[in-house]
Parts: C-alpha cells; structure tokens; sequence
C-alpha cells in the first residue's frame, strides 16, 4: 500500500514510520527544509515528549475532548512512548510533576532518532513541500494537490499542526482545505499561551520567578483554575508552567480578539500555598519581633524575594517607614492576607503565534476514534494538533500526538 503523510513534526514523523513498520511505502511531505521544527523546540529546548503517571492522569490533564483519545492512548500509552525512545537509544528521566525528558536534555536527540527511523523504514521525505487541495472521487481521497506535484496513494495521513509557532510550518492553511470539504472545524485559539496584564505589579516584578505557589484565575467570584507550581512575571503579564495551563481554560471564555470582554477576570497567587493563614501569621509575627526596632520595608527579608518586598508594603497600605514594633495585629492580619492572596489582573491572551498549541481544530466526531480516519472522507486520517484536543503542560500533548500518529499509521484490520 502506498501512503502519504502531510507534515513531519511529532505526528507526523509517528505516523511515517508507524506506517513504513507495516511494511508500506511511505513519502513523508514537510513545508520546511527540515523535519521536526517545533519538537526541537519544545521545553525550551529540553523536550518533555510525556508523562509518568496513568490513564486517569492523563485524562484529567486533557482540556477537551479526553474520551476520544481513549482508545488511542490504551494502544500507544506514555509507557510506551518511553520505552520507545529508550529502544532507540535515547535515556529519558522523570522530573517534577512526572514530566519525563531525555536525559540529555536535549530535544534534537528526539529528533535524530526519529529521522534514523525514517531512515531505517525507508521513508522518502519531500522538503519545502506544501499541501493546497485535495482530490477526491465519490467521497474517496485519491490524491493531493501540493505546490510542486499532485501525490496519489492508498491513504493520507494529515499532521500539519495547528496554527502557533508559524516559523515551523503550522500556519492553519490546512483548515480551510479540510473546511472545504466538509469537515466541521472548532475554532481556532491561542492554547498554552502567557496572559496579558497591564498591571503595574507585572512591570514591577518583571524577571521574577516564583516557585511552589498556588495560582488561580477568577471569573469575578468564581474560580475556573488552580493549579501549583512555577510562574513568571514579564513586561506583558504572566507566563510560566501554571500560567499557561491556566490560559487554555481560560480561552474558552468569552473574548474580543485577544483581550477581554469581561473585566472581572483576575489571578490571585498564593505565595505561601504550604501555610495557612493563622500560621503565616505566627511566621510574620516571629519575624516582627526579630526585627522589632527595624523599618517595615526592610522587616521582611527572611519571608520573601527582595525583588517582591517592594510591592508587597506597597499593596499592604502599611506605612514603609514604620518601626515593625508599631505594626498593630490587625495590620499584621492584613498583611498575612495579602501575601495568600497577592490580586494580578489579567487582560487578555498573547498571541496564538506565540502560543505553545492550539486549541480547536477538526472535530472529533468526525474522526473514528481507533483509526483516526476521517468519518466525511473515505482515505483521509489525521493526527496531532489539527484535531480539537488540547492538554495541560506536562507533556501530554506530544503524548496526544504520539498516540493518534500511531493509531492513524496501522493498517485496518480488514
């Protein structure tokens, strides 16, 4: 059998050689000049290719549409994955949050022992070229128009991505192809994307990292994420690990291009997520009486990052030249509060170029869940980031991409 695959990132390279293993003959087109753009980039550069937990773990991470990559998933599991890339000579080890990453922390060593695949499977790889039409008869998929030839074959595997990082090939073209002929597609959004603020305090704190604190996202009184972990501040706003999970819930509320409707949205950051507030209190209270004859701009050294001292008196509304000795409890109270529950407001989303995925994309009721064929064209498969299944950090959206890539790849059992 003779098979084409469109786009030769993380799903694509999968699919290829999934697909070559079953002793097909395969031609892999990519836009670029080069295989794997964004995979290289992935992790900053460190490539966290999947998780160590379970099933259960691994749906609860999935923003949206979790029961579809069920089937897939049990087929070509994390585990899987792992053992995998360590058959290839790639070492992977765990990190915080079950985030697995080659040992060499380097994502080019993902990419290169993909392109050996390819390689060993004797996949044809066709560069700089890009897919424009499809050619279909009686509801059957033929062939393919790209910007050099029209390709004919026995099935089509399509993995162009989404539309973010557009440098590496995912520009979106391909919706509006698949839209064409009759695929229904959710609408495109910046997912894992850092959030816009015009708070002062982002300025402020720009550069600053804050580790282990609890950050959530209220819509006016309601919370609509929690999470625990890593974030940093920039010049635009918020960004980092929980930042950017917490944006791909965020994005399905209701919005105006890329800012916000509603102006009651808002980020609330924990500092001190480990300690209630009766116990933080204690905490400021000992520190008080260590530096009982001190100012209280410089009374709170041992509790928090110098760069956030600052902003923390500013917010407190505790006068900064006061002696700590003359802080009344109620003020100390107030403090306690404020360092539990430091207010950020948030405005909008960054750009879906700079967005790590993006969400939406084809439906997946008109995908077949175990195959990834197309349920509108007979022929058609597709796999990765083009379907609408997006997930937190973590690594489960390479694992997303492995998972389809492999499940569109096998030949149906007849």
């Amino acid at each position: 059998m003779k098979v084409v695959v469109v786009g030769a990132g993380a799903a694509g390279m999968m699919a290829a050689i999934t697909s070559a293993k079953e002793e097909n003959e395969v031609i892999l087109l990519e836009k670029t000049s080069s295989i794997g753009n964004k995979l290289k980039i992935t992790g900053k550069g460190r490539c966290n290719l999947t998780f160590s937990g379970d099933i259960e773990d691994f749906q609860e991470n999935i923003v949206k549409n979790a029961k579809f990559m069920y089937s897939s998933f049990m087929n070509f599991s994390n585990k899987d994955v792992i053992e995998y890339f360590n058959s290839l000579g790639v070492e992977t080890k765990v990190e915080r949050g079950g985030r697995v990453f080659p040992k060499s922390d380097k994502a080019e060593d993902i990419v290169k022992a993909l392109r050996s695949e390819l390689e060993k499977y004797k996949v044809k790889i066709e560069y700089n070229t890009s897919l424009e039409d499809l050619i279909i008869n009686d509801g059957i998929l033929v062939g393919i128009k790209t910007n050099k030839k029209d390709y004919f074959a026995d099935k089509f595997i399509i993995c162009t991505g989404g539309k973010s990082y557009k440098t590496t090939g995912s520009s979106g073209e391909c919706f509006e192809i698949l839209k064409r002929y009759g695929h229904n597609i959710i609408d495109l959004r910046p997912g894992l994307v850092p959030l816009k603020s015009n708070d002062t305090i982002c300025k402020r704190l720009q550069g600053l990292t804050l580790k282990n604190v609890d950050f959530k996202i209220l819509d006016k009184e309601k919370v609509i994420y929690d999470s625990f972990g890593e974030m940093l501040f920039a010049h635009f706003g918020l960004t980092g690990p929980i930042v950017l999970s917490g944006s791909s819930l965020l994005n399905r509320l209701e919005k105006l291009g890329d800012k916000f409707t509603k102006k009651d949205i808002c980020g609330i950051i924990d500092l001190k997520p480990a300690l209630s507030l009766e116990t933080l209190d204690k905490r400021i209270k000992r520190d008080f009486d260590k530096y009982s004859n001190k100012e209280f701009k410089n009374s709170l050294v041992d509790l928090l990052p110098q760069k956030l001292i600052p902003v923390i008196v500013d917010l407190s509304n505790i006068e900064p030249d006061k002696k700590v000795h003359q802080i009344t409890k109620e003020e100390r109270g107030r403090l306690a509060y404020l360092i539990k529950n430091m207010k950020v407001s948030i405005d909008g989303l960054m750009p879906i170029d700079i967005a790590i995925i993006t969400c939406g994309g084809v439906d997946v009721k008109q995908v077949n869940p175990k195959t990834m064929e197309s349920k509108v064209i007979k022929n058609l498969y597709l796999a990765g980031e083009v379907l609408d299944v997006d997930a937190f950090t973590g690594g489960f959206n390479l694992q997303i991409a492995f998972s389809t890539a492999v499940a569109a790849g096998k030949n149906k059992e007849e």
